[in-house]
């Protein structure tokens, strides 16, 4: 049937009428304004539809061609409002816009007056406003006719710079396109901008400078400012991504942001509506890690900025003289090393080493260092000055005697190589790796592989390995990988050396012996490209850092830190009062099976600098010549460590496995610190080695774990938990000084592993909850939870002597009315910080952390849930 009504009606009112008349017609208005049917206009715009019922025919789907003629766009508009609302008809709003652009007279100027009537288009996410520019942009692609130009585009480019004021950023791009915004005035488009800036809209102004490309005419520091106050630093680094003249600048001015005396709330005042500032988070530890970062991504000179660079490298002598004076963990020589690369020929620093002198030392060291740095006396203190005077150009001869007799003594007290040192080979060229080649390439060989590179002391970025040691039968060859690399490069061969490293890994027939591996493979992808993924495709690979787990778990005296042996000589400890450092990783497990330990003295050493020294090759030999013996013996008698007997079927000749997700970890695999996981024998699965309580499980806790920390705390776990502005390595003092295992995550574990022992520092995945975390960790480290460790802990400071309330009421009964459990600690979740567990507590212990099942009924049980205890039971 038609639908009449009066000719004056207004078409939007009439349509509207009969939308909800006709809720269930199958064919939707398919425009508005004059319709035109075979060439006749009809008296109202509705005479010609047709109310059919959905299956049926309808005439204006048979009959009926509706076309626009020039008419109003905000008539259009209305049509496609109406088909936006409507999600089973956006095809037909597709064609429609694309039909009523067709018929417009001026499109261009019908985009902008339908903007500027409608204001849907102002809100986040694609709005009808947006779904109609970029059509219009699609359409005008194929009728390039319908772009404007001279006059009439600068019209219209004035109209749309008053839509920008409002616009949000995905509505940026269609309309910058379809009016030609980068043709227009140059300083109209700046003024634009700086009029968003001075109303307090720094966000839209730094996004519509970018699309524009008008950062080169702008100020860096006037724009970046107070998007760094507003925590938009992903913006900051888009603004300059493109630049690196502004790069550079940017880098500059934060870096000025780290002198002493600079004040941030004092800038910060100067920009006027800033929303979400939070000027305790813009610190000088937040400043220079963004500024290493932004370094490392534009790639730009270090030297760019002083303030950061001399702060780290402050940072890193505080740090050097700790380990040689007070931990007493670093030879003189690889501390002078060290002290010397850190300094250079830096004024600032060299003063600053003297003050550390002077505080750790005696004035006759202070004054030799002095000599050292070429200091001239002005510069000195007065004290250090004239014992300068006092100094005698030659060495002492009985210091030299003293260092002859402190080697020999030295000797008896760690492994020794059992090869002359003539079958230690520093290879330096190709020609030289020829005999390497053949040797370490013989099907049937077993290989030690070790890696040694310099110390980052919290530098950014991996480390790029210097040494790469392979020890055979009666050998040792040392690969002077930047020697190598770089001669590669000069001759054209640079995919030689990397071929030979990926075949030794993939060959299944050569036996590769290592100790943590993965951060070895890891470091060697940083510092060759081509090998990265070569993890995935090693093959008979044996990580004795499993076996070292295993020997931990299965021997009671392994647990009290085997024997302690001084890493100094005898003189060096009485007269520095040091104390004996107890092995760890490595060298612990060398101890436990050959009798002595490793002499890790040169493990701090800058093994960039070349030529190499004598301790540091034999230091490097031995610990990848000491990975055969370990392996012979123990695969020789295995049940003498407390392993099993069938130790070596289970671990020669096994190709590595691609580690699977965290979450189908099975009772075969074990995550190593790294965050991977290593196969681990079949016999482990049937005799797992004895568990620990959390009691006997200490933990500290990088500043982005805390939520883990506190999950572990709630389950009986001694945790200790770094606060959000202190450093990275607080948490490896802290392990050293308690005897604890650090639990961090991303790049700081890189710097804290060689702070700790292997084993001693383990990596978690950031991106889980604390629950998958806490359950990676206990399941690491084989801790069993109970329930009565359950809230055994202060949830404030960890402390254990608490007032506990009985069982019953720590762990409601079960109950199928109930839909939430939240468990306080003696009823006072404010003390506790409403600390909860999971909701399902009990079935999530019992499935992940070996809780004795619960199969009796308490109070308030139905017989249901007692039959469904012992289901589960």
């Amino acid at each position: 049937m038609s639908q009449e009504g009066n000719s004056g009606d207004r078409p939007a009112d009439a349509v509207m009428a009969f939308e909800l008349h006709s809720a269930g017609v199958a064919v939707v208005l398919r425009g508005w304004g004059c319709w035109l049917r075979n060439g006749a206009a009809p008296h109202h715009p509705c005479s010609q539809i047709a109310c059919t019922p959905p299956g049926c025919n309808s005439p204006v789907q048979k009959d009926t061609l509706l076309t626009w003629k020039g008419q109003d766009p905000l008539l259009l508009l209305k049509t496609l409002q109406l088909l936006w609302t409507k999600k089973e008809m956006k095809k037909q709003l597709k064609e429609e816009i694309r039909r009523g652009f067709a018929g417009l007279e001026d499109p261009l100027a019908g985009l902008l007056d339908m903007l500027e009537s409608n204001g849907d288009w102002k809100g986040k996410g694609h709005s009808l406003g947006y779904y109609i520019s970029s059509e219009l942009q699609l359409w005008m692609k194929e009728h390039p006719a319908v772009q404007q130009s001279g006059m009439k585009l600068k019209k219209l480019q004035a109209r749309v710079f008053r839509i920008l004021d409002q616009c949000p950023a995905n509505l940026l791009d269609p309309l910058i396109s379809i009016y030609q915004l980068h043709t227009a005035d140059r300083n109209y488009l700046l003024g634009h901008v700086s009029h968003l800036y001075h109303r307090g809209d720094y966000k839209e102004a730094a996004i519509l400078s970018i699309k524009l490309k008008l950062q080169p005419d702008q100020d860096v520091e006037k724009m970046c400012a107070p998007l760094l106050f507003q925590d938009k630093i992903n913006l900051v680094e888009d603004y300059v991504a493109e630049y690196p003249e502004l790069q550079c600048r940017l880098l500059e001015i934060l870096d000025t942001w780290c002198e002493p005396d600079f004040n941030i709330r004092d800038m910060a005042r100067q920009y006027q509506g800033l929303s979400r500032y939070k000027p305790d988070k813009l610190n000088r530890k937040m400043l220079s890690k963004l500024i290493f970062r932004l370094l490392d991504r534009f790639n730009v000179d270090p030297a760019l900025c002083p303030n950061v660079i001399n702060q780290r490298h402050l940072r890193t002598l505080n740090y050097l003289f700790y380990k040689r004076f007070v931990e007493k963990t670093m030879t003189q020589e690889n501390w002078a090393d060290h002290i010397q690369s850190t300094v250079g020929e830096n004024r600032w620093l060299q003063g600053h080493l003297i003050q550390l002198l002077l505080r750790y030392c005696d004035l006759n060291t202070a004054a030799r260092w002095a000599q050292r740095c070429s200091l001239p006396e002005e510069v000195l203190p007065s004290e250090v000055a004239d014992e300068l005077q006092k100094l005698e150009i030659q060495e002492r001869v009985e210091e030299a005697t003293k260092e002859e007799n402190y080697k020999e003594v030295k000797k008896k007290d760690y492994y020794q190589l059992p090869i002359p040192r003539a079958n230690i080979r520093l290879l330096q060229n190709w020609e030289e790796m020829m005999q390497c080649y053949e040797k370490v390439l013989k099907p049937g060989q077993i290989v030690g592989i070790d890696m040694e590179w310099r110390p980052s002391f919290g530098m950014v970025g991996k480390p790029r390995v210097s040494l790469l040691q392979l020890a055979v039968r009666d050998e040792v060859f040392l690969l002077d990988l930047p020697r190598l690399l770089e001669q590669a490069e000069v001759k054209g061969e640079k995919e030689k050396l990397p071929h030979f490293i990926q075949r030794l890994y993939s060959d299944a027939t050569i036996t590769k012996l290592g100790y943590g591996m993965s951060g070895d493979l890891s470091s060697l992808a940083a510092t060759c490209s081509t090998l990265k993924g070569m993890d995935k495709q090693s093959q008979s690979v044996v990580d004795l850092l499993t076996i070292d787990k295993l020997l931990q778990k299965s021997s009671t005296d392994w647990k009290k830190g085997g024997l302690k042996v001084d890493v100094l000589s005898p003189e060096q400890s009485c007269e520095d009062g040091g104390l004996r450092q107890p092995e760890k990783g490595l060298s612990l497990l060398v101890q436990h099976v050959l009798g002595k330990p490793l002499d890790k003295t040169e493990q701090m050493s800058n093994w960039e600098k070349r030529p190499l020294r004598e301790e540091q090759i034999l230091y490097a030999a031995s610990d990848a010549y000491c990975l055969l013996e370990v392996y012979e013996k123990l695969c020789k008698d295995p049940e003498s460590f407390g392993l099993s007997s069938d130790l070596t079927e289970s671990l020669v000749g096994k190709p590595s496995v691609k580690p699977r997700a965290k979450k189908q970890l099975n009772k075969q695999e074990v995550p190593s610190p790294s965050g991977q996981q290593c196969k681990g024998s079949d016999k482990e699965t049937s005799c797992p080695p004895a568990p620990i309580s959390p009691k006997e499980f200490s933990v500290v806790c990088d500043n982005m774990l805390q939520g883990l920390g506190r999950y572990l705390r709630c389950l009986g776990v001694d945790v200790r938990m770094l606060e959000n502005e202190d450093d990275h390595r607080k948490a490896a003092e802290i392990a050293r000084q308690e005897g604890r295992v650090i639990l961090t995550s991303g790049l700081p574990y890189q710097t804290l592993r060689s702070h700790v022992g292997e084993g001693r520092c383990f990596s978690v995945n950031c991106s889980e909850k604390a629950k998958e975390q806490a359950l990676q960790v206990l399941k690491h480290f084989n801790v069993h939870v109970t329930l009565a460790d359950i809230f055994s802990r202060c949830q404030a400071i960890g402390a254990t002597k608490l007032a506990l309330p009985n069982r019953m009421q720590l762990f409601p009964v079960h109950s199928t009315t109930v839909t939430s459990r939240r468990i306080y600690l003696n009823r006072s979740p404010s003390r506790l910080g409403a600390t909860a567990l999971p909701r399902n507590k009990c079935a999530f212990l019992d499935a992940t952390m070996h809780l004795p099942r619960r199969t009796h009924a308490g109070p308030g049980r139905s017989a249901g849930d007692k039959q469904q205890g012992a289901q589960r039971g």
